[in-house]
Parts: structure tokens; C-alpha cells; sequence
């Protein structure tokens, strides 16, 4: 149960140089239910009570002594067994069991018994405290998982994890060795998730998870442990303060803090106050720390190599340049007891390779094999291992009979040197396919300059601060050439920022007061202030940037056939290895080849020996791992550059197989700045109070063509108010003409209706005005048609069930949208334009831009049938889209494609997002995802290929007619460089650069 202030106490979190403190009676992280029967009863306080008064009683027993699910699941038959226990879960990472009996039947200390008679210890747990508040909903936790080398290692870390409970989803990704867990507080904890990863033989450390009231610091100045008992007696002091960990190692500080109380800045700004500056504190970027672990992971493989070489390269000396050298060969041939001195020196330098520098391959194989699976490390153990224990065989048993075979000490030393290079290649390779996410990081700026006011709002001074420590509500200072550091607006000055880093638009673009700004963007010559308004995971830039990590998590659907592959390619090279060794040696016993084969003082067994050995080590599912997922990293990292967001790798798997692009018309072929054109008033009503009627009506309305009304008549009303005052005073002009209005609804595809001065007034098209039996004249008729033909929207509009006038409004086409239509054309795909318009505005709109498939008067709802009507026959379809009535469409599309000015809900909706307002983009996105998808398969084939090629080689099956042999080293250097090849081929899309239309539409510039 929760500690309260009154019996606070230290807690252990993690390792013993940290401390943990629980402040409070809040529910914290780590005070959880931790099974499955918690999970049907945590939605209820009152479970337990309803369990007595149905006459059950539950318990939590804590078991030790298990060890597998076996264990477990004799624990459960044990309990089971009971006459009396209704239920039995048994948690076995959390070495719980959960127990639901008849109290009548059976009692607490029988339940204990029948665990200890299971050869288990058992402990009756205190009943929880159920009256703490819970946790809402799940958190999404990131964490770094090392010494994963294949697809069967994802495939295991994933299924290990999803079989977690409290675990709702798990991603685990190669090329970043990331894993994204969605997981129940409540339930389980990062703590747990990250010993699961560990216990299944991985290396496992947590990054950041999606709370909102989590903090990690890191401190300066803690030297002494005095220094970090003061740090915790501030920290307990300090309200708002729920929960905190210091680590005495990495100074590290946690702190979960109550949002209402305190702010991450203010939480900062105390610790420092209370310490008297003692302490200086920073916050810790999670991507930051990210791109540290991957640079201490590229630098520890690099050591690794470089000893290994170091300790190598004297081997391959003896092998094969000493020979050549009488007087050192005669030292090494000198007898020392019963070896000769390069015995000696190659026995001892091979056991420190393969045992202290290869130690990692036995770990990781160990691992792989304890949970049921196999990976690359299985095949460099089992390989060296052989060669080494042969060599130490054929040493000591010629030591005893005078008999000396040869020895392949430099097999296993110079294999594992080549494994270590190429790992070490790989991880140089596979962090550049994270350089998109590491460059959008660097766009924001480390500090910034906080404008410091008074009670009255009056600025006294200015202070830098960390970035990351920007509260809403701050007003920060920009300085020409300097980043703007959050979201916000501007509230003083004026300049032009350069935002083409983040939207792809490369024309600076003019701020001036109340202009929004986007964090990381680049100031140029004028001073700003700028409020903040959108801080940390809110802002624009770290979106993008969350986008492209999940995208980068995603796997898409190809990569199912790498999986399949990586669960059977181990043991089925073992297999292959075990009969290239009977072949051989049986086949040499028989007489099958001639001696004349075997190297000098060999044997048939030696002879097969080396040939299994090449085969083990040769084959790589490596790279089949990688060619999947390393494509897809660098081109949604090549998507971001280029203002394309992609939101994951199936979105970029179908998005190359599309047939049909369904255009919405308003806003995405069309600029969405409609202007209203014509006006006509069929009755005696003056012209402006026709305009005001029309605008108090539309001014509560969303739809772009609404606005364009209100704007229109706010200009009208504003001139005529100017003729009747030499000194108008705007603000009133535009804010006292609007009347008032009740019972205001907006009718989807038809317009809106309200009630002005007590009379119904109607606007919208033909559909609104006749369903409310309202006739349109014969002469109407033909003005609203004569506008519809000149691809311009009428509007009618009707007061107190009288037609009253009409008004013409325009959305002039994107200056593009013809060439991107006649583009898709030539690209093999079929534009069709979808809109709610009347048909003879659809027609007219489409004709301009070469669209013959149209379909009008839609509704919202009706876009997504249209959608559906083209998926019948299995196309694969996209769609194009900017509003909220875009929304349903985009999610229903097999690619739905959402402008980057449109809402947040199509965005939402959205597989791709265009940071653009541009429609070139589409293009983009369809080009990108067939060159993408393009070198997937040319990664498969070429992964595929080489194991089809090599393993025959490796096995000698070419080696009666050509002599072709691959000694085993030679065989481990071409696996350690396959992965490597795939990955240098999947950055090769990093060159990728946007089509050019002239070049999609065969035009010749001269």
C-alpha cells in the first residue's frame, strides 16, 4: 500500500547506488496490481466485499523458488487441486499467485501448504488497500534493448514482452534497437519490463515514457553522500513532490511531481533556491541520451574489434608470413614441454579471444537458446567453438601420441575478428539511418532567453534558461539569427523566419504580431518576442519527430517473411552444416575421393570438419533482418526532409500499390481561400443588410465558404461605415454589426439555418431551400446556373420562407493541380475528384484540371462509400483530403494523404501528412514509396542470394571440379560484410530526391 507522510520511508528502485522516496498518499508507479484477476477487479473498489458477501474470498500469495512456466503451471494444478479454490493465477516474473476460494472449504494456511508440498516457498501477502485513486489509462514507455543481431532476436524480445501481463502492445525495431511498450501502471511496471528484457538475455535500459508529470534531471554537484542526503531532504520537503530516485552513479534524478502544484521549471528553480546553488540541475533530452547509448554501443563494438585484431594479427603472422621467414619460424618451432613456442603462443592468444573478447557471442547464444530460439550468435559460437576445441584436441593429442594433425587456432580468432568488424560496420551504418531524427532534434535550440516581469506585467530583465524548462504562458526574447525555441505567437516585433527546416517551404516567411511561430525555426534579422503557447510533446517539431519514430517502429507487412525466415534459418544451416560433415567424412571413409585432397598431415575427419564449420558461419540471417527495416528508417527520414511524414511502414508498403487518388475538391485541388465574387438581391432589401443578414448566420459556421461570406461583408461594412466618418473607429465597425442569432445548426452538404429577429433564415444550396418547401424562380434558376458553369458556387439564401438572393463564390484552383493530376496519369494512377458541390461546379472544376471521374453532392459520410465502391475489386486506393468532413474518407482510404495547413483531425486520420500545402507532395509520397520498396527487394534479393550462393560454396559441393574451398575465416569475413552491404544499400535511398514534374510529363526546357 501506499506510504503516507507519516511513515515515510526509503524504497529501493534499482540498483543500490539509488534511493527511491514516496511522498504522499497519491498512487505511484510502483504501487500496482500485478496480474490478471487485478485487472477484473481494479475497475471496482469494492471487489473484495463483493467477493464476501458471494461467500469467496481472495488472496495473493507470493511464491518463491519458480523458475519457468513449468513451475508455474505446477504451482496452478497444485492450487487447483484444492477442493474449495474457485481460481488460480500464477504470475511467474512476478512470482505471485492471485487465488479466489470458498473460505468454508479451505483455508489460508491450506492454500500455503499445497505450494510448499509443489516444492515451492509460499507467503501470504497482506490485503491492498483499495481506496487509493487509480492511474488513468496505459502509458507508452520507449526503451533501449542491446545485443539484438536478427529478426529472431525482434521475434523473441516482442514475444517475451506481449506475454507480459499488464502489457497491452510491444515494437521492438532493429536498426535502433528500440522497443516501444504500451503497458498498465497499475499492472506492471518500466522496472519489471526492462528485468523481462534482461532475463531474456538482452541488454535493457528505460528512456522516456508518455507521462506528462515525470521529470529526469541530471545533477551537479552531488560529491559526497551527504551531498545526496541533502538533495533528498530538499526533495522531500518540497510540495507537490510525489515521488523521486537518485542515482549515485549516473546522477541521475527522477522526479514525479503533481502538475497542479508544480511546473518542471518551477520544481528546478526550487532545488537550486533551497540548496543555495549548491546544486546546478539540467534536463536530460531522451532523445539526447538515445543518441549517447548508440554512440557508447558504436565505440564498445569498436573496442572489441580493435582488441580482437590486436590479438589476431599474430596469429595470421604464424599461420602464414612466418613460414616464409627462417629465423622466426625456427623460434617458433622450438620445443617448450610438450608443445612447440607458436602452439603455446597461438593456444594462449586464441583462448582470450574466443573466451574474454567472444564471451558476448556465448552470452547471447545462451540466452537465444534458453527461450526456445536462435540467432547469428548461436551459429559464431557454434563455429568457433568447434575449430577451437578441434585445435586444442589435435595439440593434446599429439602431445600424447606423437602423432600431430593440424591445428586451426587462427580460424576461431580471425572469425571472430571479421564478426566484430562487421558488427561495428553495422552499427556506424545503422546510425546514420537515424541521422532524419537526430537532425530534427538539433533543430532546437539547448537555451533561451525568458523575459522576467513584475506583478504588473511590466518586463524587469531577462534570463536564460533551459529550453526544455518553457512553461505556457512565458514570453521569450528571439534574437536576430537565432532559433525560435518553442510553438507560440508573436507579441512584439516583427521579422522574417526562415521555417523551410520544418515545412519544406523555402521563401522566408513575414511574422508580425499575434503570427504564429514554430519551434526550431530560424529568425532573421528583426527582434521577437514570442509567447510560448505549445511546449515539449506538443509542439510541431516534436510531433514530426514522433511521427517519424513511430513510423521507424512500424514493420511493415513484407518484413513477415523475414521473421519466418529468421525462425527456421538457424537451425536449418545446423541441419545443413551436420550433413555437409556426414557427407564428407563418410564419403572420404568410403574411398568416394582421393587423399590427394586432404591438407598435410590431415584427416577425413579434419577435411569434413572444416567445410560444416564454413557452412555454420557463412549463412547470415543478418541480413534478412535488416533489409526491411533499415529501408523503411531512412526513407521516412528522407520523407521528413522533404516535408512528406509518413506514419508507418505498412502506409509505405501499400502507398506504392495505388491505383486510384481521390481528390477532395474544397481546400486540396482548390486553394481554400474561396472570395466571394457576385452578389444579387432578388427583393427590395437594401444590399447591406442582405450582406449582414447572410454574416450573423455564417459567422458561427466552420465551412471555408463561411468565412469567405463573414470576410467579404466585414470589408463592405467597414467602407460604408468609412464614408459616414471622417475617423472611424474600426474595432467597432467590424464587432457591432453582427445580429443576433438562435438556434443556429449547420446541415452537412447543405449549409445552415437559424433564427434572426424571430424569422427562419436558410443559406445554402438548392437541396436546403427545397426540403424546407422554398421555390427557386425560374430566373434564379438560371443565374445560380450560369455561376455553376463558371465553376463558381452558389449560395441562396432565404428569410422568413422567401427567396431573397444569391451569392457567387470562387475558390481559384492550386497553381499545380493540373500538372499533378496529368502526373499521377502518367505514373499509372487514376485521379478522381470527390466533393460536395453541385455537379455543374464539380464538372467545371475538374474539366480545368483534366479529371473525368468525378462524383458530387457527396456527403462526408459518402466519401468513404465512394472509397469503398473502388476497393471491390481489391484497388488499392488514396485518398487526398484537408477538412473535418475529409476525415472519415482518409481513415476508410488504403492511404489516406492529409495537406499539412489542414485540420488536426485529418491529420489524425491521415497515413501520410504534407507539411506543405502543396499538392507536388502527393507525387512525393507514391515516387518515394516505389523507390522505398524498390531496393526492399532488391535487399531480399540480394540477402537471399547470397545465402543460396554461399552456403553451397561453403559446403564444398564445387569443390570436385573447381578446388573451390572457403576456409572458415574466409567464410566468417563475407557474413560479417553481407549485413554490412545490406545496409550501406538501404542508405543509398538517403541520394533519393523529389521528381521533377518536367521529367514525369516528358517536357523538354530549353
Amino acid at each position: 500500500m501506499a506510504p503516507t507522510l507519516k511513515d515515510l520511508q526509503l524504497t529501493g528502485i534499482g540498483d543500490r547506488d539509488s534511493t527511491a522516496i514516496d511522498v504522499g498518499d497519491d498512487n505511484l508507479e510502483d504501487v500496482r496490481l500485478l496480474d490478471s484477476y487485478d485487472d477484473a477487479y481494479a475497475s471496482d473498489n469494492n471487489n473484495n466485499k463483493g467477493l464476501e458477501e458471494g461467500g469467496m474470498k481472495r488472496i495473493q500469495v507470493k511464491v518463491t523458488g519458480m523458475t519457468c512456466a513449468a513451475c508455474s503451471n505446477s504451482v496452478e494444478g497444485a492450487l487447483m487441486s484444492l477442493n474449495g479454490v474457485v481460481t488460480a493465477s500464477v504470475a511467474l516474473l512476478q512470482h505471485k499467485a492471485d487465488v479466489v476460494f470458498d473460505p468454508n472449504l479451505v483455508k489460508e494456511d491450506d492454500v500455503k501448504n499445497a505450494i510448499e508440498d509443489a516444492g515451492f516457498e509460499a507467503e501470504i501477502l497482506k490485503e491492498k488497500n483499495t481506496n487509493r485513486s487509480k492511474p488513468q489509462g496505459t502509458l507508452v514507455g520507449q526503451f533501449t534493448i542491446g545485443g539484438m543481431t536478427c529478426a529472431a532476436c525482434v521475434n523473441s524480445v516482442e514475444g517475451i514482452l506481449t506475454k507480459l501481463n499488464g502489457v497491452k502492445r510491444a515494437i521492438v525495431a532493429l536498426p535502433t534497437s528500440l522497443g516501444e511498450v504500451e503497458y498498465d501502471p497499475l499492472i506492471i511496471s518500466k522496472e519489471e519490463i526492462v528485468s523481462a528484457i534482461e532475463d531474456a538475455g538482452f541488454d535493457a535500459s528505460f528512456i522516456q515514457s508518455s507521462e506528462q508529470d515525470k521529470i529526469i534531471l541530471g545533477v551537479v554537484g552531488v560529491l559526497s553522500e551527504l551531498d545526496a542526503q541533502t538533495l533528498e531532504s530538499i526533495l522531500c520537503n518540497l510540495k507537490g513532490v510525489k515521488q523521486f530516485g537518485f542515482s549515485r552513479i549516473s546522477k541521475e534524478l527522477d522526479v514525479l511531481f503533481d502538475t497542479e502544484i508544480l511546473g518542471p521549471r518551477s520544481l528546478v528553480d526550487a532545488i537550486v533556491r533551497e540548496s543555495s546553488g549548491r546544486f546546478q540541475l539540467h534536463v536530460k533530452n531522451p532523445f539526447t541520451r538515445m543518441v549517447s547509448q548508440d554512440e557508447e554501443e558504436s565505440s564498445n563494438m569498436y573496442r572489441l574489434f580493435t582488441s580482437s585484431l590486436f590479438l589476431s594479427f599474430p596469429i595470421f603472422l604464424m599461420r602464414f608470413i612466418c613460414p616464409h621467414i627462417p629465423l622466426l619460424y625456427a623460434l617458433l618451432l622450438k620445443r617448450c614441454g610438450p608443445f612447440q613456442m607458436g602452439d603455446w603462443l597461438n593456444w594462449i592468444l586464441v583462448t582470450i579471444v574466443q573466451f574474454v573478447i567472444g564471451k558476448r557471442f556465448y552470452i547471447a547464444a545462451f540466452r537465444a537458446l534458453r527461450n526456445g530460439s536462435t540467432n547469428m550468435d548461436v551459429l559464431v559460437a557454434l563455429g568457433t567453438t568447434a575449430s577451437y576445441v578441434y585445435s586444442v584436441y589435435a595439440l593434446l593429442y599429439g602431445a600424447i601420441t606423437g602423432f600431430w594433425s593440424p591445428t586451426y587456432f587462427e580460424t576461431s580468432a580471425m572469425l571472430i575478428t571479421f564478426v566484430l568488424l562487421g558488427k561495428y560496420l553495422e552499427t556506424l551504418a545503422k546510425g546514420k539511418t537515424s541521422d532524419a531524427i537526430k537532425k530534427l532534434v538539433e533543430l532546437v535550440p539547448a537555451t533561451a532567453l525568458l523575459l522576467v516581469k513584475d506583478k504588473g506585467g511590466k518586463n524587469v530583465g531577462e534570463r536564460e534558461i533551459d529550453a526544455l524548462l518553457i512553461q505556457p504562458g512565458d514570453v521569450l526574447k528571439v534574437l536576430p539569427g537565432t532559433k525560435v525555441p518553442v510553438d507560440g505567437y508573436v507579441v512584439w516585433g516583427s521579422s522574417y523566419v526562415n521555417e523551410s527546416m520544418v515545412t519544406g517551404e523555402s521563401a522566408p516567411v513575414l511574422k508580425e504580431v499575434d503570427s504564429l511561430v514554430i519551434g526550431g525555426t530560424i529568425n532573421f534579422h528583426g527582434l521577437l518576442h514570442v509567447q510560448a503557447t505549445k511546449i515539449g510533446s506538443d509542439t510541431v517539431l516534436s510531433q514530426i519527430i514522433s511521427l517519424v519514430e513511430t513510423a521507424q517502429m512500424s514493420k511493415a507487412p513484407i518484413q513477415k517473411f523475414a521473421d519466418y525466415v529468421a525462425s527456421i534459418f538457424v537451425p536449418t544451416v545446423v541441419a545443413l552444416s551436420f550433413i555437409t560433415f556426414l557427407g564428407w567424412f563418410i564419403s572420404g571413409s568410403l574411398g568416394a575421393y582421393s587423399d590427394d585432397w586432404l591438407p598435410e598431415n590431415g584427416n577425413h575427419f579434419v577435411f569434413a570438419l572444416m567445410f560444416s564449420i564454413s557452412v555454420v558461419v557463412i549463412a547470415c540471417p543478418c541480413a534478412l533482418g535488416l533489409a526491411t527495416p533499415t529501408a523503411v528508417m531512412v526513407a521516412t527520414g528522407v520523407g521528413a526532409n522533404n516535408g512528406v511524414l509518413i506514419k508507418g511502414g505498412d502506409a509505405l508498403e501499400r502507398a506504392q500499390k495505388v491505383q486510384y487518388v481521390i481528390f477532395d475538391k474544397t481546400g486540396t485541388l482548390t486553394q481554400g481561400k474561396a472570395t466571394v465574387t457576385t452578389v444579387k438581391v432578388f427583393t427590395e432589401m437594401d444590399r447591406g443588410d442582405f450582406l449582414r443578414l447572410i454574416a450573423s448566420a455564417e459567422a458561427s459556421s466552420e465551412h471555408p465558404l463561411a468565412k469567405a461570406i463573414v470576410e467579404y461583408t466585414r470589408h463592405f461594412q467597414f467602407f460604408e461605415a468609412s464614408k459616414d466618418s471622417q475617423h472611424p473607429n474600426e474595432g467597432s465597425a467590424m464587432s457591432e454589426w453582427l445580429l443576433d442569432v438562435l438556434d443556429f445548426q449547420a446541415i452537412p452538404g447543405r449549409g445552415v439555418q437559424c433564427q434572426i429577429n424571430g424569422k427562419q433564415i436558410l443559406v445554402g444550396n438548392r437541396s436546403l431551400l427545397t426540403e424546407n418547401g422554398i421555390e427557386i424562380p425560374t430566373n434564379v434558376e438560371n443565374f445560380v446556373v450560369d455561376l455553376e458553369e463558371n465553376a463558381k458556387t452558389g449560395i441562396l439564401v432565404a428569410y422568413d420562407s422567401e427567396l431573397i438572393g444569391v451569392m457567387g463564390v470562387a475558390d481559384p484552383l492550386k497553381r499545380e493541380a493540373a500538372v499533378v493530376v496529368e502526373g499521377l496519369k502518367k505514373m499509372g494512377v487514376r485521379p478522381i475528384m470527390v466533393t460536395g458541390d453541385n455537379w455543374r461546379t464539380a464538372r467545371a472544376v475538374a474539366k480545368e484540371v483534366d479529371i473525368q471521374d468525378i462524383r458530387a453532392e457527396v456527403m462526408p459520410a459518402g466519401k468513404a462509400e465512394v472509397i469503398r465502391s473502388f476497393q471491390k475489386d481489391g484497388s488499392i486506393v488514396a485518398m487526398v483530403g484537408d477538412g473535418i468532413n475529409d476525415s472519415p474518407a482518409l481513415a476508410a482510404a488504403d492511404v489516406g494523404i492529409a495537406i499539412g495547413a489542414g485540420t488536426d483531425i485529418a491529420i489524425e486520420a491521415a497515413d501520410y501528412v504534407l507539411m506543405k500545402n502543396n499538392l507536388e507532395d502527393v507525387i512525393t509520397a507514391i515516387d518515394l514509396s516505389r523507390k522505398t520498396f524498390s531496393r526492399i527487394r532488391l535487399n531480399y534479393v540480394f540477402a537471399m542470394a547470397y545465402n543460396v550462393i554461399s552456403i553451397p560454396i561453403a559446403a564444398g559441393v564445387f569443390f570436385p571440379w573447381l578446388h573451390i574451398k572457403l576456409p572458415p575465416w574466409v567464410a566468417g569475413a563475407c557474413m560479417a560484410l553481407s549485413s554490412v552491404s545490406v545496409v550501406c544499400s538501404s542508405l543509398l535511398l538517403r541520394r533519393y530526391r523529389k521528381p521533377r514534374l518536367t521529367t514525369i510529363l516528358e517536357i523538354t526546357v530549353e
